[in-house]
């Protein structure tokens, strides 16, 4: 069965990974392993929303089917027709509302463009408050995971950015993502810190004042 969440195993080989990655670099990694980046509690409303209006755009074609009951030969009761449109659509956006608000429902609507934005917006938040010129050297960097979307994210210092083009990074993601998909993020995690911390070890090798200025364990959000 496909396993997310860390074990205490995987918590301690993430750590003495970190540990081993920032051996010989000036580096510093910070791991956040967390099990969704937003709740997507909007995605339901849209879709919601959008029955509701296609509700009224059948209704704008189809009116007199507004007027169950109605006596054929009189005059249309329009008063009436929107009292039932108003219910219909009222009834088809609480059915829509729950049923896409249900976990299973709402992970499989969730455009991945936007389950994408989500994640990177998390991670850069993370990285603001728990990485960011946090070192003497402006060498930190972030190894994200969301195991929800099984999706990741690498962001980096100014310095690593300019030293390090964007692509360079996608052995590491590669092998992150490809173990979350098999359930196994403990395995993916170690993996893209070992290949993190070898380009860091070309790019920013140790000097001998550099110590270790952020956490090595890894944090659970």
């Amino acid at each position: 069965m496909a396993r997310f969440a860390l074990t205490p195993a995987d918590r301690d080989r993430i750590t003495a990974a970190v540990a081993e990655a920032e051996r010989g670099t000036d580096g510093e990694i910070v791991t956040i392993v967390a099990r969704e980046s937003d709740r997507y509690n909007d995605v339901p409303l849209q879709f919601a929303v959008l029955a509701m209006l296609l509700v009224t755009a059948l209704a704008a074609f189809r009116w007199h089917w507004l007027l169950i009951g109605a006596d054929a030969w009189a005059e249309p009761d329009f008063g009436r027709a929107l009292l039932v449109l108003l219910v219909v659509q009222t009834v088809v956006f609480l059915i829509v509302r729950y049923f896409v608000g249900w976990a299973p429902v709402r992970a499989a609507l969730t455009p991945r463009a936007t389950r994408r934005r989500r994640v990177r917006r998390r991670a850069l938040l993370c990285f603001k408050i728990g990485a960011e010129n946090r070192t003497q050297a402006g060498v930190g960097i972030l190894l994200y995971l969301s195991t929800q979307e099984r999706m990741a994210e690498i962001v980096a210092d100014a310095a690593i950015h300019r030293a390090v083009p964007p692509e360079r990074w996608g052995d590491a993601m590669a092998a992150l993502v490809a173990h979350v998909r098999d359930g196994r993020a403990g395995d993916g995690m170690v993996a893209a810190v070992g290949a993190i911390g070898a380009i860091l070890l070309e790019t920013f090798p140790k000097t001998e004042d550099d110590v270790n200025e952020l956490p090595d364990r890894v944090i659970e959000l």
